[in-house]
């Protein structure tokens, strides 16, 4: 197979005069488990090679600078190579729509730019399998688990080269009774030396309390979310941030008069929600690497360093995802979208989330949401599931279970209704999403929390 930095140098050899490419390889190092009780259903260790080339032209069909874009895995060989560039050129001379031309290399080569690809050991989940047999507890385990190493390669005729390494790993486990069920999941960059029995001892201590059933009516509620469900809820949030389509009026950041809320304060508490690629912890492709277009992205952009960026300060919007172009059109400053997401409250102490049910005279302890799905894009407003254990707070403890409900709610509007916010740590998303940015939240408390359904 050819190594990854000479593909690259091949398909921008093989581009036309007066042509633009980028190249980008991501080789990729994936190892999966999933567990049903004592028993492994499925395990693998997979090898994948993926290459994106983009080609932009001044001779597109309405006369502009356009793209065309075109992917292929597998092993590649020259004439492969060859072949997808000339696609992607055929692409971009019949598209009308107008691009950037690429930027042009703002630092020297990646030093490991010759380097080989990293990959995770073939064995890197035995371990957890190991410390996972016979530690049911009494009741049934299931286990899903993903340890991933992605090394990207990014390269333009304009002579941008950048090399990233981007571990992953992820463990989820659910627990279940005959009258209750839990889940803990947890995001961490290595799972070599993971160990899986402070999960446990939360299982535990969840199903307990789903021993006993109490019944509450639908309705509004105090309600307090973990990490994770703070997660699930503003990464819809992030997501739906586009500067070019808050302008054109689409989305819950437009105003009615034309333009944005940029500058207005959308959170009662003065809390900061950000992105770092450097975020220990989170770390993420620190540069812009972008295989296709959207609306918040554009191929031409591939390679732009990315740096910390505050979407909103102090309680305070101060930022929305753009593109060059889109920047440009708006008079914003070119705040491109980066693949980690931060939420925290002002400086000092911090009730843990065991403290906040302490101080919880009536509500629910939610812990996992699921099935999230917009349903007024204006609004922001998203109907979802509770999964996996609602629990009924009464006087700083909690006293059981109740059934799982619908909701709606907008997690724009939620933010103005956080009454205590704790201390944030890197959480797993339990809702999947392919583009899923790594997270950290803090358990928050949030007043008049919508329960639409009982027993949904």
């Amino acid at each position: 197979m050819i190594a990854a930095h000479e593909l690259v140098e091949q398909a921008i050899a093989a581009g036309r005069p007066g042509d633009q490419v980028v190249v980008i390889v991501d080789d990729t190092a994936h190892a999966h488990l999933r567990r049903a009780g004592e028993v492994t259903t499925s395990a693998a260790h997979v090898l994948d090679r993926q290459v994106h080339v983009v080609v932009t032209t001044p001779g597109g069909a309405a006369g502009v600078v356009s793209a065309g874009v075109v992917s292929a895995g597998g092993a590649l060989d020259a004439a492969a190579v060859r072949d997808l560039v000339e696609a992607a050129s055929i692409l971009a001379r019949r598209s009308t729509a107008d691009v950037d031309p690429l930027p042009p290399a703002d630092r020297p080569p990646a030093s490991d730019w010759h380097e080989p690809a990293v990959t995770a050991p073939a064995g890197v989940l035995a371990g957890l399998a190991a410390d996972l047999s016979g530690a049911a507890r009494g009741f049934a385990l299931h286990c899903y688990a993903e340890h991933e190493v992605r090394t990207t390669w990014l390269g333009t005729s304009s002579g941008v080269r950048r090399r990233h390494v981007q571990p992953s790993g992820v463990v989820e486990l659910t627990a279940r009774t005959a009258t209750s069920s839990a889940w803990v999941g947890v995001d961490l960059p290595d799972l070599s030396d993971f160990n899986p029995h402070p999960l446990l001892d939360e299982l535990q201590q969840r199903l307990g309390w789903g021993a006993t059933r109490v019944d509450v009516a639908s309705g509004r509620h105090e309600v307090l979310l973990p990490p994770s469900c703070t997660a699930d809820l503003l990464k819809h949030l992030y997501r739906s941030a586009g500067g070019r389509d808050a302008a054109d009026g689409r989305t819950a950041f437009s105003v009615p008069d034309g333009g944005t809320r940029l500058g207005e304060r959308v959170a009662a508490l003065p809390v900061t929600l950000r992105s770092d690629p450097a975020h220990k912890g989170l770390e993420c492709d620190p540069f812009v690497v972008t295989r296709v277009s959207g609306a918040d992205t554009s191929v031409a952009d591939n390679g732009l360093a990315l740096g910390p960026t505050n979407w909103i300060t102090d309680g305070v919007l101060t930022a929305l995802v753009h593109t060059r172009a889109s920047a440009r059109q708006a008079g914003d400053a070119f705040t491109p979208r980066i693949g980690n997401l931060v939420l925290e409250g002002p400086p000092g102490e911090r009730s843990t989330l065991p403290e906040m049910i302490a101080a919880t005279r009536n509500g629910l302890l939610l812990t996992s949401l699921w099935y999230l799905r917009e349903v007024d894009t204006r609004a922001l407003r998203l109907t979802g599931l509770t999964r996996d254990g609602v629990y009924v707070v009464r006087d700083g403890e909690v006293i059981g279970a109740t059934d799982d409900f619908r909701f709606n709610e907008s997690p724009l509007r939620l933010l103005d209704r956080i009454t205590e916010i704790g201390p944030t740590s890197v959480t797993l998303p339990r809702e999947p999403d392919d583009e899923r940015p790594r997270t950290a939240m803090p358990p928050v408390r949030v007043a008049d929390f919508s329960a639409v359904a009982a027993r949904a």
